[in-house]
């Protein structure tokens, strides 16, 4: 998309966003073979005293002009740096001028002027041009900042974009892909446990050393002395919140609960008072991929549930939040009581971001779908034996798949207890919900079940080869 930018007739906008080190400033200079006509990024505010952070950014903004051939010592607005901007512009010979501005959002302190500024180089200038050339393309690690004041603007950048890139993580078929073309050997099983710890992160799986076994890789990253990804978790939460104490305080009660809370219970936990910032804070935190929303199936908005989905905070809650350990904690730990429960928890999260993948195994990719999850109290007198679904697949052509997601290092054996518990769940949920769908028990495993005489009850069985699929 970004190379095709070259081929317009008319001037270009993108915005291109995504989570911290997800590999956007890398996407768009490889996409342009790191050509620019001028080329800026924002510097963290994290460490400038707030009352000198707009001179800051605008001092480092002189700095780029000057690399570009344009010669000034002091700016002291941002129309003055859009206008040196024009000039680079001007001394331009290229056919298209290609301006990337990277870490837009931070270049944004208080009552900057920034975004008018912006607005005005584009409206006035970048669109007013008879040669029609320019590309501007700004990138931002805020993925609300960026929805909030570029995609979604109700100033006068208000349906400028002529293009936009919201950057996911990869997939564990893309994880693959990235340690085959760096001589990686990993098995699936193994790449599938890199995953619970770090996600679809590139940048972290750009750090695994092929030389090292995937527990030597897990404890150099993380438990080492001056581990490269000790301090990422603080890190990456002041690279995106202005004010991050509230943030991590939502994510650490969100980690103690893996069903997930409501608004109502988030705010009792944290203190934080029920308000519309509550909700801004959640949304932001949604936006930016830590937590995900559902509505419980057959419930209304208001009993929507927030959860905790981002594998790194999940393993950073369980392991480094104010613990100590050794350089060999990992390595030392493989099969403990500790990672064997965390990697139940992990497990679930991977599936839950990898529906696509599900539906594909189910025969299913082009029917119509709702990802929801569902729980009731228990209720005996009632007959309703109290339940938790963490996936619920309703789907168009009147089947609801139930599913069960369990971690195994072989293949799993549905026992009686396994087969009580499914039976208790899908009674209670057609008993309450009155469901006439058809109701298939399915189970997500990573090696497939062994031939038992309960096996036979579960629909459909889906393993981690499964996962791996590539839906692109």
């Amino acid at each position: 998309m970004l190379k095709s930018l070259l081929e317009e007739e008319e001037p270009q906008f993108v915005a291109v966003f995504g989570r911290r080190r997800i590999g956007k400033t890398y996407l768009v200079r490889e996409s342009f073979n790191y050509k620019f006509t001028f080329e800026h990024t924002g510097i963290s505010n994290s460490s400038i005293t707030p009352g000198m952070r707009k001179q800051a950014q605008l001092d480092k903004f002189a700095e780029s002009l000057n690399k570009y051939g344009l010669k000034t010592e002091h700016i002291s607005s941002w129309e003055d740096a859009f206008k040196g901007l024009e000039k680079v512009i001007e001394l331009s010979t290229e056919p298209k001028k290609v301006i990337f501005i990277d870490e837009l959002s931070w270049m944004d302190t208080k009552n900057s002027g920034l975004i008018s500024a912006l607005e005005s180089f584009w409206n006035g200038y970048a669109t007013a041009r008879k040669e029609k050339d320019i590309i501007l393309i700004v990138c931002a690690s805020a993925t609300y900042w960026m929805i909030d004041n570029i995609v979604n603007s109700k100033g006068g950048l208000h349906n400028r974009l002529t293009g936009q890139i919201y950057l996911k993580p990869f997939t564990l078929s893309e994880c693959e892909e990235l340690l085959n073309s760096r001589n990686i050997i990993f098995n699936r099983h193994q790449i599938l446990q890199c995953y619970m710890i770090m996600g679809g992160v590139p940048y972290y799986w750009s750090m695994l050393n092929k030389g090292m076994s995937l527990p030597q890789n897990i404890d150099n990253l993380f438990f080492k002395e001056n581990a490269p990804l000790a301090n990422e978790y603080d890190n990456l939460y002041a690279a995106l919140f202005r004010k991050p104490d509230q943030y991590i305080t939502i994510v650490e009660v969100l980690s103690n609960v893996g069903r997930g809370l409501t608004r109502e219970e988030i705010s009792a936990k944290t203190g934080i008072a029920l308000s519309g910032n509550l909700s801004d804070k959640l949304k932001e935190l949604e936006n930016c991929g830590f937590i995900r929303k559902y509505i419980p199936y057959g419930y209304k908005e208001r009993n929507a549930i927030y959860q905790l989905i981002d594998n790194f905070t999940i393993f950073y809650y369980k392991f480094m939040c104010n613990k100590s350990y050794d350089e060999y904690f990992w390595e030392n730990r493989i099969n403990s009581p500790e990672i064997n429960s965390w990697s139940g928890i992990s497990f679930e999260k991977v599936c839950l971001l990898h529906i696509a993948q599900i539906k594909k195994a189910l025969g299913i990719s082009g029917v119509e779908t709702s990802v929801n999850a569902w729980q009731c109290k228990g209720d005996l007198e009632n007959g309703i034996y109290g339940s938790q679904i963490d996936l619920l697949i309703a789907r168009k052509d009147q089947v609801i798949n139930v599913c069960e997601m369990k971690f195994s290092e072989a293949e799993y054996k549905v026992d009686a207890k396994f087969d009580t518990a499914m039976r208790h769940k899908i009674s209670d949920f057609v008993s309450l919900t009155k469901t006439k769908y058809a109701i298939y028990p399915t189970l997500i495993t990573t090696y497939g079940v062994l031939p038992t005489s309960y096996a036979g009850n579960i629909q459909s069985i889906i393993t981690a080869d499964d996962l791996f699929a590539d839906v692109r």
